[in-house]
Parts: structure tokens; C-alpha cells; sequence
């Protein structure tokens, strides 16, 4: 029997012709790297090679690693095994991998969206054979309003609560989705103030990226000054000591998952954004017919019903387990809320 280009291994995504994992979850030699994201990047590698624009990001988190960087579509050889990256418009400096060898072409998605967001590079549909998708929101319920109405709403939210005296506090992760909320917020409404977390990512995204002002809470921050104003802070700041000197404040989160009102109430979050950096069900579909693949392999996410769906509609599918999360991989930890405290 032929061995697949790619195959799924304890340590990662492995392709051995190349000797060479894709986003491993246990320390290798030698791995090329999708996105910034802590699942899909982890500290321990020999060797990363990566999108230019990902390297300052996964150098702020893993430290002093051995990276090297590509350009979006520079082919690079590994072993006679032809790589290259190409835009997955999930955050900045992400990439889909191809992978080609011996007239076989695969293609893993890491994390990606086809919604341009106007702050990273937009998804680019790549032809392949093989094609390997997260499926993070693969369920049909999962729809997704056109960003500019959300943004809309988000900026009509923030105009009310400063019209009755309140700061608002918007969750989005650190890495992604923080920078898009800043890209799109009406700054002629009041300030940006940041966590910690949020405004060391800044810091690092500012070297690839524009972003609009933003002010770092300190200690010496007054509740005053943030009255009216906007917040930009991760969900585990949400409940914590470093949020109770904005009495009086209104909450929102920014998620796929505030499609259902129980993950908002669970939060006990005010109000709820959908907004997502990754594929909703339509945009599954959308982006595997544009590559033209016949075989699909489903990672994370809702995998059974997705793939079942895919063979219904005559696609060669199946799942692969993973240790990547999707859109829960980035619920930064309480020690990370607490920086700048």
C-alpha cells in the first residue's frame, strides 16, 4: 500500500519523505509552522520555518528560537519535497502549507477564514489532491454576518454605553482577534485602553502592522479616565481583581461562539459578538471546492458531522485527531490576565 504524503503521528503532522513535521505538538527537529497560535506553535523544536511576518510573533512567545522565514509562495525543497506557504487569512503571518512530491500535492489549512478582514493577508485557495481543514465551527448553525455589520453594532454598543456614563469591555484573544477589533473600532467615539497581554502583542503586531492608538492600563490607571471609553482585554481578565476598578463597565465578547446564547450566559458575559477568525459551515465548503480536492481530512472541531456530510455530497473524507483547538486555544491563562494588574 502507498504511504500518504502527510500521516498523523503521536508527535504531529509528519511528512516523512522530507523528515519534517507541520504544527507538531511534541518537540522535533525540524518544523514548519502555520500560524502564531500556542497550539499550532509550540516551544521545543530544533528548527522552525515559518512566514516571515510570523516570526516576531512566535519569538515574543517561544523566545530565542531557530527560525527562518518565507515569503507567501517561495517554494523551498526539503529532501526532492517541494514546500511553500500560501495566504490562510486566519491572523497575521498565517499560511496554509502545500506540499508536493512525485506529481502529489497536498495542502494543510492550519486555522483560516475566506472572510477578508482588512487586517491579514486574505485566504488564497490553493489547487491540491489532499486537502486538510480545521472544522472548528463545521456545523450548518454556524453562519457568519458579513464583519462590517458586526463592527457596526460593536461601535453602536460602545456609543450607548458611553451615553449612560459606562466603559465598555470588549474580550477578544491576544493574538488575532484583539487587533482586528482595534483595526475596525470608531476611534472618533472615545480612547483605546489595552491589558497587558493585549497591548505586548500590540507592541510585536506594530512592527508588521498599523494599528490605531491604544493606552496601557497601569496601576495608576483611574477608573475615571476609562469612563465612556473602550477596553480591549482577553476572556480570562473576565472575573478577575484587574477588572473591578471599572465600576461601573458593560461586557461583550467577540467569538464564533456567541452564536449561542448558553456559552454567553456561561461567561456571564452582557453581550455577545460573533465574530470569528475562523471558517464558518458555508465558508467550510466554499474554500475545499476551490482547491478542487477530492480527498478531505477533517482535524478540529465538529469532524464526524463534517466529514459525514462531505461523503454524502460524493468527497473521498475521513478525520484525523489532532491536538489543535481552534478557537479555544487561545484562552490565555490567569497568569497571563494578571500582567499589568
Amino acid at each position: 500500500m502507498k504511504k500518504p504524503l502527510l500521516e498523523f503521528t503521536n508527535k504531529g503532522i509528519y511528512c516523512a519523505a522530507a523528515k519534517v513535521y507541520l504544527d507538531p505538538w511534541k518537540p522535533v527537529d525540524k518544523a514548519i509552522i502555520t500560524h502564531g497560535h500556542s497550539d499550532h506553535s509550540r516551544w521545543g523544536h530544533k528548527q522552525y520555518i515559518t512566514h516571515h511576518t510570523n516570526i516576531p510573533i512566535i519569538r515574543h512567545r517561544l523566545g530565542d528560537i531557530n527560525v527562518t522565514g518565507k515569503e507567501y509562495g517561495e517554494s523551498f525543497i526539503i529532501n526532492n519535497v517541494k514546500f511553500s506557504f500560501h495566504p490562510a487569512g486566519h491572523i497575521i503571518g498565517s499560511s496554509q502549507i502545500r506540499v508536493e512530491h512525485k506529481d502529489e500535492v497536498w495542502v494543510f489549512t492550519g486555522d483560516y477564514k475566506i472572510e477578508d478582514d482588512g487586517i491579514c493577508t486574505p485566504f488564497e485557495p490553493i489547487q491540491c489532491h489532499t486537502f486538510i481543514t480545521e472544522c472548528t465551527f463545521g456545523l450548518p448553525a454556524f453562519k457568519w454576518t458579513p464583519q462590517k455589520e458586526v463592527f457596526n453594532d460593536i461601535n453602536n454598543w460602545w456609543q450607548q454605553n458611553q451615553n449612560e456614563g459606562k466603559t465598555s469591555i470588549l474580550f477578544g484573544y491576544t493574538l488575532g482577534k484583539a487587533q482586528r477589533l482595534l483595526k475596525h473600532l470608531d476611534t472618533s467615539i472615545g480612547k483605546i485602553y489595552t491589558h497587558g497581554a493585549v497591548e505586548n502583542m500590540n507592541e510585536v503586531i506594530r512592527t508588521i502592522n498599523t494599528l490605531p492608538e491604544t493606552i496601557l492600563i497601569t496601576r495608576e490607571t483611574k477608573k475615571e479616565e476609562l469612563l465612556g471609553n473602550i477596553v480591549i482585554a482577553p476572556p480570562s481578565a473576565h472575573g478577575s481583581t484587574w477588572i473591578r476598578k471599572m465600576v461601573p463597565y458593560v461586557t461583550a465578547a467577540a467569538s464564533g461562539w456567541m452564536t449561542f446564547r448558553g456559552a454567553r450566559r456561561r461567561r456571564a458575559i452582557d453581550k455577545g459578538f460573533v465574530l470569528s477568525d475562523h471558517c464558518d459551515w458555508q465558508g467550510l465548503l466554499t474554500a475545499i471546492k476551490e482547491t478542487g480536492a477530492t480527498k478531505i481530512i477533517s482535524t478540529h472541531g465538529y469532524t464526524d458531522i463534517f466529514s459525514r456530510y462531505l461523503r454524502e455530497i460524493g468527497y473521498d473524507a475521513r478525520t484525523e485527531k489532532t491536538q489543535y483547538e481552534g478557537e479555544l486555544s487561545e484562552l490565555e491563562t490567569k497568569k497571563e490576565s494578571e500582567v499589568s494588574s
